[in-house]
C-alpha cells in the first residue's frame, strides 16, 4: 500500500453532495482540497461495470488532469429483488431529457419495480448502499477502498437531509432513514472511531488507516 504524504488532493467529483461529505470527512484530517467541479475538469465517461472500474476511471482523470493525488467515489444503491439494480447506474436512473438528475423520480422508479416484483415487505425490500473510493496518483497508480451498509428500502421517502436515494434506505439496526440523519449521524467517522455507519464512510475509514496511518479503532 502506498501512503499518501501530500496534503493536497483532488476530490474527483461533480456532484456536490459527494462532495460535501468527502470533505466533511478529510477536513479533521488536515486536507486541503478542491474539486473536479471547483477546477472545470471534463467529467469522464463512467464506462466501468463495476463500481471499483468507475472510480478508478475519475480518479485517475483528475490526478492526469491536475498533477496532484485524487480521490474519487463510486457509489449506488443495490437492490436485492432487482437483481442488484440500479447498482453502478444509480445514478443513471435519476437522469432526466434535459441532462439533469432527478432523484424523486429515481427512487419512485426503484418503487415501481419493487411493487412490480411483489416485493412489499420489510423482508423482501433488502438493499445495500456500496462505495468505492479510488486514490489515484498522477503516475497511475491507484489504492481501493470498498465500504458497504446493509439496510431496506422504505416507502414513502423520509426526511430532507443527504442527497439521492437516502429518503428511502433505513440501515439495518436504526429506526430513520439515511435522509432523517444529520450528517454527523450518517458519516461522521473520526480517527480512532471503532464503527462508521454510512457506506462512504466505512469505506473512507479503511482509506484513512490505510494510506494515512490514521488510528484503528478499538
Amino acid at each position: 500500500m502506498r501512503k499518501l504524504e501530500d496534503k493536497t488532493l483532488i476530490v474527483a467529483s461533480h456532484n456536490a453532495g459527494k462532495i460535501r461529505e468527502i470533505h466533511d470527512l478529510i477536513g479533521p484530517l488536515g486536507f486541503s482540497a478542491k474539486s473536479a467541479a471547483d477546477l472545470n475538469f471534463i467529467e469522464p465517461d463512467e464506462t466501468g461495470t463495476t463500481f471499483e472500474e468507475n472510480a478508478t476511471i475519475k480518479a485517475l482523470a483528475s490526478a492526469n488532469a491536475s498533477g496532484l493525488p485524487a480521490l474519487s467515489d463510486d457509489s449506488g444503491i443495490v437492490v436485492d429483488a432487482l437483481d442488484g439494480a440500479p447498482g453502478v447506474y444509480t445514478a443513471n436512473w435519476a437522469e432526466t431529457s434535459d441532462g439533469t438528475r432527478d432523484f424523486a423520480m429515481a427512487m419512485q422508479k426503484v418503487e415501481t419495480a419493487l411493487q412490480e416484483k411483489g416485493a412489499t415487505t420489510r423482508e423482501a425490500r433488502t438493499a445495500r448502499f456500496v462505495s468505492v473510493l479510488c486514490l489515484a496518483w498522477p503516475d497511475g497508480h491507484v489504492e481501493l477502498f470498498r465500504g458497504e451498509v446493509a439496510g431496506h428500502l422504505v416507502w414513502p421517502p423520509r426526511g430532507t437531509s443527504g442527497f439521492g436515494y437516502d429518503p428511502v434506505f433505513q440501515p439495518d439496526g436504526y429506526d430513520t432513514t439515511f435522509g432523517e440523519m444529520t450528517a454527523e449521524e450518517k458519516h461522521g467517522w473520526k480517527p480512532g472511531d471503532a464503527d462508521a455507519l454510512s457506506h462512504r464512510a466505512r469505506a473512507f475509514k479503511l482509506f484513512a488507516e490505510t494510506c494515512l496511518d490514521a488510528p484503528k479503532g478499538i
